[in-house]
């Protein structure tokens, strides 16, 4: 079985799904949409752009022509495709808030959808995450795939949980200042995120109902990734290396070694551009070993997030269980990771 599958809004999430739906063999990107002739959508759809000879559609009629007179070739709105019934799922990419109005034209075509972080978590009954809930998804038309930084917490958490049981989380996000494409940033700055605790923790228990965790975050001068400095009390405390041992053995978690030459967030995105990563991404949550460490019963570590793929395996995964195209969640892991060279 092949399933149909639109990605609507073309930016910095967007363009990764939509490629990575396009290198499946059990999915096929039938369109894309968005708003406007970008510079990133006329490099994508280059002959030798990844995304080259996908058919394109105008977010909203009003679109249509406007993208016409700036040179691309339109196929219509994304309505009037919806109207074909061709459509299986669309993956929602747009900007925060304009998801939650767009669901209003998927339900009226009867298509189901994912979104992205950006929602509200009301936007759907379920938030998704491959670990905890896969087989669930299966049940729903739409779906939430949370962020970044909410995506890293809940794979490595999953994961501890297999070891002991989590009395309480703290962690401090240093978050990066935006997306290495934009033109504005803080400068010399740090920026203290206001709301205390940060929306992360309540974002993570709609995964992980149970776990008592509490987040605070800034922001800094940075465009390469977020880091975690992780802490969490624990009701029977783990041998630091049975929590090495298991991460290194997790899908999608990568333990380095400061000791090997990755002590900052540049040396890691640097052993994915060697890698010859496309666009360096880098989907695993990397975890520094030396910070892996117990004391009474308390977990430390820290951990890097490259904010603009981490989520996109989620993405895949999410499609599957959806669609029906996989039950089981360990060979959805398995196609998806090696189609994305994880």
């Amino acid at each position: 079985m092949s399933a149909n599958i639109v990605v609507n809004g073309i930016g910095i999430i967007g363009k990764r799904v939509a490629h990575a739906i396009k290198l499946q063999d059990d999915m096929k990107l039938h369109a894309i949409s968005t708003r406007s002739a970008s510079s990133t959508l006329r490099t994508l759809l280059e002959p030798k752009g990844p995304l080259h000879k996908t058919d394109l559609y105008a977010c909203s009629p009003e679109w249509v022509e406007k993208m016409k007179e700036d040179g691309m070739y339109v196929n219509g709105s994304l309505e009037e495709l919806l109207e074909k019934g061709e459509v299986d799922l669309v993956v929602d990419c747009t900007p925060k808030k304009v998801g939650a109005e767009n669901k209003k034209l998927y339900k009226k075509h009867g298509v189901k959808a994912i979104f992205q972080g950006g929602e509200k978590d009301t936007v759907a009954k379920m938030t998704f995450n491959t670990f905890v809930n896969y087989e669930q998804a299966s049940k729903y038309d739409y779906v939430r795939v949370p962020s970044c930084n909410t995506t890293s917490l809940i794979r490595l958490l999953h994961t501890l949980s297999q070891l002991t049981k989590i009395v309480e989380v703290d962690v401090a996000l240093i978050r990066r200042a935006g997306d290495p494409p934009e033109t504005k940033g803080i400068g010399n700055s740090i920026v203290p995120v206001m709301h205390v605790p940060s929306h992360h923790g309540p974002d993570v228990q709609t995964v992980l109902p149970d776990i008592d965790i509490k987040t605070m975050a800034v922001k800094v001068p940075t465009t390469l990734a977020h880091v975690h400095v992780f802490h969490c009390e624990v009701e029977k405390i783990p041998k630091a290396e049975k929590i090495k041992n298991l991460f290194k053995k997790t899908p999608r978690i990568t333990v380095l070694k400061a000791g090997h030459g990755y002590e900052s967030t540049g040396q890691v995105i640097e052993r994915y551009r060697d890698l010859l990563r496309p666009r360096y991404d880098m989907p695993e949550v990397v975890v520094w070993e030396e910070t892996i460490n117990t004391q009474d019963d308390d977990v430390f570590w820290a951990h890097m997030v490259h904010p603009e793929s981490i989520i996109v395996p989620e993405n895949i995964d999410c499609i599957r269980s959806m669609l029906g195209l996989e039950k089981d969640r360990n060979k959805s892991i398995e196609k998806t990771d090696r189609s994305l060279g994880i």
